[in-house]
């Protein structure tokens, strides 16, 4: 049998694509190495961040706000709360460049934006602590996605639209042609396009096509600590990002009672995708422990932290391009930890570049020449 698209990866991007292209009319098949959602990948831990005013580059509102309005309408045809509106508070010194793209993206696009000093901010959230030199700007309208519920949500969309999902089949290599042939430890598949969307697999799939993708695979850490529900619920505490000179970390407000959530964006180690990842440890531990005995110290004890892979680029911008040589094959990777929010709206991107070879979204940030 020969498919229309085959997807290689079946986690946030991937599963969205199916689903679109299945709503398409496309006979899809989507290949998985585990059973999604699941903690292989960089999908799991409960939620991710949504901000719309986007300290990486005013050039991703667009997209972001896309990706946005897919979710609201996920929400509707799953009838599922998968949207908290808390807000986003993005905190750092006012000249620091994320705080500028923050506030320049919000003019742009006329985003609501509030801008707070320290003193403001701790007064409006006691449980922050602010030193004096720093600022706050308030999302309103970002918020926070419960992850495993988008991808179940489009995960049934998907199979009930006619998608296929193949789990636990882990593809071993790829071959070009005017029908590509996917390869798994169990079988062969073919189709007239393929999509690879495999997350820190990306990398090694490629090579068994002789591209050489950069994507670094990361482990990154993340923990839960108890928190009073007082300040700290998702009722009066928002998700937050500090951009500082030499770190970033990211978290949540305690949700359904769950306790702060807080992780280090930047740093991390390389990594072996197949390899399991080092449990989260006494360095993790420290590291976060001491973020938060600053910024938020009426917090309580941590209560467990967990690991998960980055896919990083040099630049930290996404790769969602079609391989210059074969013009059947599309890579979205690289997603450098902020790429969950959009994979609603890079699912149907991907899907409008397999069915039409172009998309409404200006994916020129994104494309594989940035890098030759």
């Amino acid at each position: 049998m020969v498919y229309d698209v085959i997807i290689v990866g079946a986690g946030s991007m991937g599963m969205a694509a199916g689903y679109y292209l299945a709503k398409a009319g496309k006979n899809v098949l989507m290949l998985d190495a585990f059973n999604p959602p699941h903690e292989e990948g960089s999908h799991h831990g409960e939620t991710r961040i949504i901000r719309f005013a986007y300290g990486e580059g005013a050039s991703y509102v667009p997209f972001v706000k896309r990706a946005g309005e897919l979710w609201q309408e996920l929400e509707s045809l799953a009838d599922e709360n998968l949207f908290l509106q808390t807000g986003v508070v993005n905190i750092g010194e006012p000249t620091c460049s994320f705080i500028q793209n923050v506030k320049a993206s919000a003019t742009l696009h006329e985003l609501a934006l509030e801008h707070y000093s320290a003193a403001e901010a701790m007064n409006k959230w006691p449980g922050l602590s602010l030193p004096a030199n720093l600022v706050a700007c308030f999302e309103p309208t970002a918020g926070v996605l419960r992850v495993e519920a988008c991808i179940r949500a489009y995960k049934k969309l998907a199979l009930e639209a006619g998608a296929r999902l193949q789990t636990n089949e882990k593809v071993v290599s790829i071959q070009a042609g005017e029908l590509v042939q996917v390869q798994t430890a169990n079988q062969e598949y073919k189709a007239k396009h393929l999509i690879v969307t495999a997350g820190a697999w990306a990398t090694e799939l490629l090579q068994t096509l002789d591209i050489s993708l950069p994507v670094t695979p990361t482990r990154k850490t993340f923990a839960w600590f108890e928190a009073d529900d007082e300040l700290y619920s998702e009722e009066v505490f928002p998700a937050y990002c500090f951009e500082f000179a030499d770190s970033s970390y990211y978290g949540f407000p305690s949700i359904d009672g769950a306790g702060l959530k807080l992780g280090r964006h930047d740093g991390g180690e390389e990594i072996n995708p197949n390899r399991p990842l080092h449990p989260f440890n006494d360095k993790d531990r420290a590291d976060l422990q001491h973020f938060i005995q600053q910024f938020m110290p009426r917090h309580g004890v941590l209560k467990y932290g967990k690991t998960c892979k980055y896919s990083m680029t040099p630049d930290e911008d996404f790769i969602i391009d079609f391989l210059p040589t074969h013009q059947n094959i599309i890579i979205a990777a690289g997603f450098s930890g902020h790429g969950f929010k959009f994979s609603s709206a890079v699912g149907e991107a991907l899907a409008e570049l397999t069915l039409y070879g172009e998309c409404q979204q200006d994916l020129t940030r994104f494309h594989l020449s940035r890098f030759h």
